[in-house]
C-alpha cells in the first residue's frame, strides 16, 4: 500500500514550495505529478517525493549521494 501526501504533508517532509511554484516544476517535468483523489483533492505517493528528495541531495552532493 502506498502512502498519499497532501500538501500540509509535503511541508513537514521540508518542501515549502508555494502552489504556483510546484505547479510550474511539474509541468516542467522537475517535480512528481499529483493523483486527483477527490473534486478538489490532490495527493503524492510518497515514493515518488522521497526519491524526488534523494535527487536533489545527489544534486547537492555533485552528482555522489
Amino acid at each position: 500500500m502506498v502512502t498519499l501526501l497532501s500538501s500540509e504533508d509535503l511541508k513537514a517532509k521540508g518542501i515549502s514550495l508555494s502552489k504556483s511554484q510546484r505547479n510550474v516544476l511539474i509541468q516542467r517535468g522537475l517535480f512528481p505529478k499529483p493523483i486527483k483523489i477527490g473534486l478538489r483533492a490532490i495527493a503524492w505517493p510518497e515514493p515518488e517525493i522521497d526519491a524526488w528528495i534523494q535527487e536533489r541531495m545527489k544534486e547537492r552532493a555533485g552528482g555522489n549521494a
